[in-house]
């Protein structure tokens, strides 16, 4: 057995949206993990499900809205979940709250270049229609949830 070490200080790093950032930890068949930074009002992940992995989310810091199905899920610190494969889901930061999370893939999807996507995407050097054309590459395909398009995205709401 090999061990995968990534040092804080070596970790790369990729902004997707404004407010977000996720910082690559390990990608391996067995297992992918990131963590994600969500400032707030930061749009998160939209909804979509995997076909070949679970996904889970252990909220470290902050409260993070996370859509199961069609059941919004308010996560706090400490707190975990884990979305099995073929479920959708989507999270984005509690309204009026910050989040930081350690999210995870098993087993792993090769799931980095998805991230740099995003971050090309964000820096204007790709386009939405290649997130669109990835989803069978990096198995996340994009659905739609009223209760996610309802919920509130502010403290004022």
């Amino acid at each position: 057995m090999t061990e995968n070490l990534t040092r804080a200080a070596a970790a790369e790093t990729i902004t997707d949206g404004p407010g977000s950032v996720i910082t690559l930890l390990t990608d391996t068949p067995e297992l992918t993990c990131n963590t994600a930074s969500f400032e707030v009002g930061a749009a998160g992940a939209p909804v979509h499900f995997h076909t070949k992995a679970t996904e889970f989310f252990h909220v470290t810091d902050g409260m993070l809205d996370v859509l199961v199905g069609d059941e919004i899920h308010t996560l706090g610190k400490g707190d975990f979940i884990s979305i099995p494969a073929g479920v959708k889901h989507a999270f984005a930061p509690a309204a009026g709250r910050t989040a930081e999370v350690l999210v995870g893939f098993t087993p792993g999807m090769a799931r980095f270049d998805y991230y740099r996507l995003l971050g090309r995407v964000r820096a204007g050097e790709a386009t939405v229609q290649d997130i669109i054309d990835s989803q069978p590459v990096y198995d996340n395909h994009y659905a739609e949830s009223e209760a996610w398009a309802g919920r509130p995205r502010s403290a004022d709401a």
